[in-house]
């Protein structure tokens, strides 16, 4: 047995990659039931899709009244409305995977069968959806057989939980690691290519929360850690949506496995507090990487527009000037900087924090967005609005788990592949440079204008030129800008100036008809 112990943060690259709008989605269609509370069923299966960044369609077998409580009526879907829906899908939409859930009758199954045989996909997760959350029963005996016999032959992978698994393999009863290899046996031989039983019901507390994947030769073990609480409502139905959505990406099915069961361990620790209905089963919070709408602060989400006069500040030419770096940033955004990066190179941490809190209140009577050069952690401890990163600090996927939607990153970039790069792990903006040769950093190679204009011409992001731009080559940079160049950075032309207001106004009306036109 291979053991595949999955930390709390696997499958958290959860932000969907920028990709350019004409690429293709990979697509999984969701042929399950209707949750009324959202928590399982074709609902999870949207959400959990969503979250991983697939495209997810819908099925519909049955209609469920349920809550937190428990399932209190079930209607089934018109087998004529649920082939219709089938076939609009496949027979248009390109799916890659097809993800089943509740299939409450044997001519459902039969219909799904049919179509699976005319419109063939790359894979095929069956969940067999046999109890509710709640212990209320689903679906008969017979549909359980019809699954074995006419649809487990065609799947890719099948996930029971401990009592769908005793169902399947008739035994009366799976309780132990012993038992789940068995029923696995059993199940593989009706003709998946995996089958993976879930213990998170085990009774023995040590072995709980492992899940078994078994490949007709050998079994894997994926362990998790158990989190207590009440909002386990749709796990089932969501671990099994992930598999399917990874699948659809490409990922082979043991790394597909991994992914979701990393997915789900963070999810039910996002959730435990979560408080939604009255009864016992509470759903999961299927979106936990992403804030809160309301957290969002509107005015500083970010703008194209603001790269128009980026100030990063420099605490050695402030201090020539005897002059505090939030009373430069205060006179930069008064001359009319739209954006201002904090760089501090020297500065302890305790004392860089201090500095960038004072100008991060400067920043917000603005409501000038005001972001941080190189340290991720003092971005996040000061509650800065973002992060400007250099290719050798930390990844911009990282960087955007740690900050979320709502916080801007910029990327140095010289290269087009670079640009890409940022763009594809979710950069808002690139800064491109140098252009010109800067005292601020000598060993900086340069670029010029044709290698400027060549980045900003295949850039899929806004671009901000930098590097040794003054009021005397500002016209000359923008004259001829390409239409994804949005502005310029400024080093000494601002803050190696005795008034740092008076210089800012002078660039920001030398660069001011660039932007009108």
């Amino acid at each position: 047995m291979y053991s595949l112990a999955v930390p709390a943060n696997i499958g958290l690259s959860l932000l969907p990659a920028a990709v350019s709008e004409s690429c293709r989605k990979p697509h999984v269609l969701s042929v399950s039931g209707s949750d009324s509370g959202g928590g399982a069923g074709m609902q999870a299966d949207i959400k959990a899709c969503g979250a991983l960044g697939v495209y997810c369609s819908a099925a519909i077998t049955a209609i469920t009244a349920q809550n937190t409580t428990g399932v209190q009526g079930i209607q089934v879907t018109p087998e004529n409305i649920f082939a219709m829906q089938l076939q609009s899908v496949l027979s248009d939409m390109e799916v890659d995977v097809v993800k089943t859930g509740m299939l409450p009758t044997v001519q459902i199954i039969d219909i799904l069968r049919s179509q699976l045989e005319s419109y063939p996909v790359k894979g095929l997760v069956v969940d067999p959806v046999l109890i509710a959350s709640s212990g209320d029963c689903l679906t008969s005996h017979e549909v359980a057989d019809m699954l074995c016999k006419r649809l487990l032959p065609l799947a890719d992978i099948v996930t029971p939980n401990l009592t769908e698994a005793a169902v399947l393999s008739g035994k009366s009863r799976v309780c132990t690691l012993l038992d789940m290899q068995e029923a696995a046996k059993i199940i593989k031989d009706f003709g998946p290519r995996y089958v993976l039983v879930k213990g998170g019901h085990l009774q023995d507390i040590s072995e709980a929360n492992v899940d078994l994947l078994y490949d007709g030769e050998t079994f894997y073990d994926f362990h998790g850690t158990r989190v207590e609480t009440l909002n386990t409502h749709g796990t089932g139905c969501t671990l099994a949506s992930c598999i399917a959505a990874e699948m659809a990406k490409g990922v082979q099915i043991p790394e597909a496995v991994k992914a979701a069961k990393g997915y789900i361990q963070a999810a039910l620790e996002h959730s435990k507090n979560m408080k939604i209905g009255k009864g016992p089963h509470g759903p999961l919070n299927h979106f936990f990487a992403f804030p809160e709408y309301s957290k969002i602060r509107r005015h500083h989400l970010f703008k194209a527009s603001d790269l128009r006069l980026y100030a990063v500040t420099d605490s050695g030419m402030n201090k020539r000037w005897q002059r505090s770096t939030a009373e430069a940033v205060r006179s930069a955004i008064e001359g009319g900087a739209t954006i201002v990066q904090l760089r501090e190179k020297e500065a302890e941490s305790s004392d860089f924090f201090k500095e960038a809190v004072a100008c991060i209140e400067v920043a917000r009577k603005s409501g000038v967005p005001l972001v941080i050069n190189d340290r991720l952690d003092i971005a996040m401890a000061c509650g800065a609005d973002g992060v400007h990163l250099g290719q050798s600090d930390l990844p911009v996927r990282e960087a955007r788990m740690l900050l979320g939607l709502d916080k801007i990153i910029g990327v140095s970039c010289k290269t087009v592949e670079q640009v890409q790069k940022a763009y594809e792990d979710g950069a808002n903006y690139v800064g491109c440079g140098g252009v010109y040769p800067t005292n601020t950093k000598r060993n900086n190679r340069t670029i010029g204008l044709e290698g400027l204009y060549a980045i900003c011409s295949a850039s899929p992001l806004p671009v901000v030129a930098i590097g040794g731009i003054n009021e005397f080559n500002a016209e000359e940079v923008l004259r001829d800008r390409p239409s994804t160049l949005h502005g310029i950075a400024v080093v000494s032309a601002l803050f190696d100036k005795p008034v740092v207001c008076k210089a800012t106004q002078v660039l920001a009306g030398k660069i001011s008809e660039f932007f009108h036109r």
